[in-house]
């Protein structure tokens, strides 16, 4: 066992190196292997460097936390969007585009709309101090459809005005410019995901049912608010650099728990190392498909990611 996993790491850190070197050389200008770190290069290096680093963090911040919430909800379907970060990022945004907001604040403006969502879900899903795990999965459901009705209603309104930005938004980009919005981002998501491996353990209990894990002596009450505010943050916190990327959270994990079973200790690095693969060529192809246009990386990972959970659905109903 432990030789198959020390295979495993190997095998997704040699595929991880491979994805990122193509990375860094392809793109609308190719560059050659041997004059990548040429001066003439290295703005181009720069920017794609960049982008690498926010696909490594958006893979694994989002597929960490698809495995927390799959976890401790006991849902196989529960990923990092259930609490309805995704269209509350997307309508603050779509607000910030009409008020004329600049675009330096708008991933503060996606923040505090997915900040605002996750308030709500939580005060709604709340029953005598106790998060219902059910309530959590409808709130979560509710607001996504309210806010995403909003957001048709103000495009519709002002379509010529917000539609870039809206597709933008609800489809994800990994076009990060800023540096320092990028370190800022990876703070919480990396502290996030360091501490949602802290309750591997505990997660490993939940999983297999709450009351055993009561048993135990684990309080799951607790362990369940923080990392629903952890895997809340830290998707807020993504959302803020890449928009909303779908199915990363939900395929990978999968996909991983397939591989390397349920122990948490194992498939959380495990699954970090498959999502950051997942999501360097995800941006790759959203680059080089159709050399100079980008397509928006949310629509190769729901092309790629669909049938591939149809597939594991059939072939895993065991997971």
């Amino acid at each position: 066992m432990i030789t198959y996993l020390k295979k495993s790491f190997l095998i997704l850190f040699s595929l991880l190196c491979i994805a990122v070197v193509f990375a860094l050389i392809k793109g609308a200008v190719n560059i050659p292997l041997a004059d990548l770190l040429f001066r003439d290069n290295r703005p181009i290096l720069n920017l794609r460097l960049l982008r690498v680093i926010a696909a490594l963090l958006v893979g694994s911040g989002l597929a960490v936390s698809g495995i927390a919430l799959q976890a401790i909800l006991r849902n196989p379907l529960a990923e990092p969007y259930l609490l309805g970060t995704s269209s509350g990022a997307g309508l603050a945004a779509i607000i910030a585009v009409i008020m004329g907001v600049s675009r330096i604040y708008m991933p503060l403006a996606a923040f505090l709309g997915a900040a605002l969502s996750i308030i709500i879900v939580y005060s709604l899903s709340r029953e005598r101090g106790v998060i219902a795990d059910k309530s959590l999965i409808l709130s979560g459901v509710i607001v996504s459809v309210a806010f995403s009705a909003i957001i048709v209603f103000l495009v519709s309104l002002f379509g010529n005005e917000a539609m870039h930005e809206m597709n933008w938004w609800l489809w994800g980009s990994l076009q990060v410019y800023d540096h320092k919005l990028l370190i800022l981002v990876a703070v919480p998501v990396l502290l996030g995901i360091g501490i949602i491996y802290f309750f591997a353990q505990d997660l490993n209990a939940i999983s297999m049912g709450e009351e055993e894990a009561v048993h135990l002596g684990i309080d799951t009450q607790n362990i369940k608010r923080i990392l629903i505010f952890i895997t809340a943050l830290i998707t807020a916190s993504l959302i803020c650099i890449c928009g909303i990327i779908g199915f990363v959270g939900l395929i990978v994990p999968h996909m991983m728990r397939l591989l390397v079973g349920p122990n948490h200790r194992i498939l959380i690095p495990t699954t970090c190392l498959a999502a950051c693969v997942f999501m360097v060529v995800c941006d790759l192809i959203a680059r080089t498909l159709f050399t100079p246009l980008e397509i928006p990386i949310g629509v190769i990972t729901a092309i790629i990611g669909a049938p591939v959970f149809i597939i594991l659905l059939k072939k895993g109903r065991r997971i």
